[in-house]
């Protein structure tokens, strides 16, 4: 499996797509297409052929890169990292299909940013050089900006600066932190090591680790994100044109909730240890902050937007409860949510292009004229809220139960948030779809079409891996059954 080639295919499709879109038009959307295609198709006929564990890390390439700073080209992947990048390749295909239509301007260069920016989710979900991770953590960060900022809606210059000075000012703290531990590596060992690996052998005062853990912390915190550090996420989401939220909401925020695994339980332990109830504190205020703030919305991005702050949240709590059960319920719901939240985005988008209009008093009615739009808006609404059958259901189920054994308060708290998500969902769902239609200043009633082949293809596949998943949970949960790094860390804390 050569992820490199991965990361490499995805940024030159995007530049090929960004060159032939000056030649002949509407070539680059195509070009998308096709590396998308064959990038996914190497991908999982890799996984096919592969026959190897990765329930622990395995290196897949490690090659000296800056050499008078021992900075290496290292990649390695696990389960966790293999779940992500299908994610995150599954997106970007939905991503590109529900941009077919909707940008018409500097296609070329828009593709280019969105696959570079899909380029650097997967380095992200595969460094194991911390300085490499640093890296790749800016390179997705600056594409994504330039989506917001040059294809997205009325404020979009504002939304795509929050989105990114909140990013930069955490991911300066987490560089900060970065440095710091390549220095301590250097007066335990007596060389400089940015290697990950490397780095779990080091033995770290308590002081000192704390600070360090809140670093990672915070800068892992405000992507996934959680309160009060949010704020981006609603302007960003509303902002952004149709795949750039539906990239936001599917995959970026699991690179927050993927360093939250991987280096601040991992390297940290005793320090997330102590800081856990406060973490887990944080997970309920988001559950439920977010799912009142959906409730109050009348934008539907924004509504959307606030409902993954909420989802998050279970997130957050399942992961610093040290529990083998909630660990996989917070791996599971990464995955249903990155493909529910995905697909409301998506369907947001749908009722834009018809509309033109985000706002839920302008709609109603569009069940009459759409019913197939409405029959999928219904599933997945049903899915945000948990409904038995589909994968998000699996997901929270999971993580409540596992979070109840070591925060049973907490988590009857948390709980309450999935009845905001029903109320949200219905709201959505009833202002968009039910009562009666609006009329136009002729006095005809508004009409939309349905949806197109393309639109039923990106929904259907979608609905159909939530509810396989859904009835199915063990296709993701039978790579994490011993949950060994919950275990791992909930050991090594002292938490178990």
């Amino acid at each position: 499996m050569n992820i490199t080639l991965v990361m490499f295919s995805l940024v030159l499709g995007g530049a090929l797509a960004w060159y032939f879109e000056t030649i002949r038009t509407h070539s680059a959307r195509w070009f998308a297409l096709l590396t998308v295609l064959l990038v996914s198709g190497y991908f999982v006929l890799s996984l096919i052929i592969i026959e190897t564990d990765f329930s622990t890390l395995q290196l897949l390439t490690r090659i000296s890169w800056i050499s008078s700073f021992n900075i290496e080209y290292a990649l390695a992947v696990d389960y966790l990292s293999l779940v992500l990048v299908s994610l995150t390749l599954l997106l970007a295909l939905i991503c590109v299909l529900v941009s077919w239509q909707e940008i018409q301007t500097k296609t070329g260069f828009y593709y280019f940013n969105l696959l570079a920016s899909i380029a650097g989710i997967i380095g992200v979900f595969t460094a194991v050089d911390m300085f490499l991770f640093f890296f790749f953590w800016e390179v997705m960060l600056l594409p994504m900006t330039a989506l917001i900022a040059i294809w997205g809606h009325e404020n979009k210059h504002f939304a795509a600066l929050k989105f990114f000075i909140f990013t930069q000012v955490s991911s300066l703290l987490m560089l900060v932190a970065i440095i710091a531990m390549a220095a301590i590596h250097f007066q335990q060992t007596g060389r400089v090591s940015f290697f990950y690996q490397d780095w779990l052998t080091l033995e770290l005062s308590s002081s000192t680790s704390i600070y360090l853990m809140l670093g990672f912390f915070i800068a892992f915190a405000v992507k996934l994100p959680s309160i009060p550090v949010h704020s981006w996420l609603p302007d960003a989401h509303t902002q952004a044109p149709t795949a750039g939220s539906v990239l936001l909401a599917g995959v970026l925020l699991k690179t927050g909730a993927y360093g939250l695994i991987r280096f601040v339980l991992h390297l940290f332990p005793s320090s997330s240890s102590d800081f856990a109830p406060v973490a887990a504190v944080l997970g309920v205020v988001s559950i439920l902050y977010g799912a009142k703030m959906a409730f109050a919305q009348q934008d539907v991005k924004r509504l959307i937007a606030y409902s993954s702050i909420s989802h998050m949240g279970f997130v957050m709590l399942a992961l610093f409860s040290f529990n083998a059960i909630a660990y996989q319920g917070a791996i599971l719901t990464l995955v249903a949510h990155g493909l529910s939240s995905g697909a409301l985005f998506a369907l947001a988008g749908v009722v834009y292009s018809r509309v033109h209009s985000r706002d839920l008093t302008n709609m109603g009615g569009f069940w009459q004229s759409a019913p197939r739009m409405g029959g999928f808006a219904l599933a997945f609404a049903a899915a945000a809220f948990g409904l038995p059958g589909l994968a998000n259901f699996v997901a929270e189920f999971f993580s409540l139960v596992g979070a109840y054994q070591r925060y049973p308060l907490l988590t009857i708290v948390a709980a309450l948030g999935l009845i905001g998500s029903a109320i949200y969902g219905m709201v959505f769902f009833q202002s968009v779809f039910q009562g009666d239609a609006k009329k136009d200043s002729s006095g005809e009633q508004v009409s939309i079409t349905d949806l197109t082949a393309r639109e039923l293809l990106v929904f259907s596949s979608l609905l159909v891996l939530l509810i396989v998943i859904g009835i199915y949970p063990n296709l993701i949960l039978a790579f994490f059954q011993d949950a060994n790094i919950a275990l791992a860390i909930a050991n090594q804390a002292g938490a178990l």
